[in-house]
């Protein structure tokens, strides 16, 4: 079916926070805002402890591999196949992050799907400004293709800057030629670095996460000013004819809200296959607390259904 499909919540998700995510926002608040921001080595060593969000996924291994050159790593869930894959492509506004960060929330994408996950360690701004993190997922789908795996059975995921990182890399592979994926899964997508959604200003009491004070969401290290809304760098001003199905889940109270709702409206309008559902209440990548949170688990479990359907043609 073409076109954009927007729901506010899903049949099985309860306009009432659970208490699990009544807990999770709390601990969300208590983390201190303002002051002197932190340095970059801060935060990154700060992200490094992100998974502890995350519940261990039962009957998932993990092993590391090396995607052509690229660092990853294999969420291999008990029953999975070899042939079916979810590449994913982690979040933190492409300076922070890292596989290990988001192992959990991988292990559980992939266990949810049935296939088995590959997280990509893409080099990180501002060491390495765009197109540096984009080569290298493009590089880890080529070496997916190179041992054999089908286009049609590879899934591209990400959240945040992964999200649009994933979008980003399904555009190069449509316009260079290339083998497509055979959908997307993206969770929060920061797809406009111009920052200029109205949910950026009304949201910003309500977003626990993402915060403007000392880091503005501008590109600052991964692009320059002049490039902002390159289509590969903010995906958001792309042209979306011709382009792969996808679904997208972001919470309503995040101020990233209309990066997913003005995408879903542009790839609509070029005829694109797009599902995009809002979570009451939910914050960005509220999935990170999956095996913790029950909204996590529903929406985990609906894009996991979502990209078995997807890569089963």
């Amino acid at each position: 079916m073409t076109g954009a499909h927007r729901e506010r919540t899903g049949a099985s998700v309860a306009a009432v926070l659970s208490e699990a995510a009544k807990n999770f926002h709390e601990l969300l608040r208590a983390v201190p805002r303002g002051g002197t921001p932190p340095s970059l080595e801060e935060r990154r060593a700060a992200s490094e402890g992100w998974g502890i969000l995350t519940a261990q996924p039962d009957g998932v291994r993990f092993e590391a591999a090396d995607a052509g050159g690229v660092p990853a790593e294999w969420a291999i869930p008990e029953g999975s196949g070899p042939e079916r894959v979810l590449l994913y492509l982690h979040g933190g506004g492409y300076s922070v992050g890292s596989i290990a960060s988001h192992r959990k929330l991988v292990g559980h994408l992939a266990k949810a799907a049935g296939v088995r996950g590959l997280s990509v360690g893409y080099r990180l701004a501002p060491e390495h400004p765009f197109p540096a993190g984009l080569e290298d997922a493009l590089g880890a789908f080529l070496w997916l293709l190179e041992q054999g795996h089908a286009p049609g059975h590879i899934g591209i995921g990400g959240d945040s800057a992964g999200g649009g990182l994933a979008l980003a890399t399904a555009l190069a592979l449509r316009d260079r030629g290339l083998p497509a994926p055979a959908g997307l899964v993206l969770l929060s997508p920061w797809t406009d670095l111009a920052a200029s959604g109205a949910s950026i200003v009304a949201n910003a009491e309500k977003d626990l996460i993402v915060h403007l004070e000392g880091e503005e969401p501008d590109g600052a290290g991964y692009t320059t000013k002049d490039n902002i809304t390159h289509p590969l760098v903010s995906p958001l001003y792309a042209d979306y004819s011709g382009f792969v199905p996808f679904v997208v889940h972001v919470g309503s109270d995040e101020i990233l809200l209309d990066d997913s709702i003005r995408l879903a409206e542009r790839a609509s309008d070029a005829r694109c296959d797009v599902t995009v559902e809002v979570w009451p209440q939910m914050q960005h990548v509220f999935q990170i607390a999956a095996g913790n949170v029950p909204e996590s688990d529903a929406s985990v479990a609906k894009l996991g259904r979502w990209l078995s359907e997807r890569l089963a043609d």
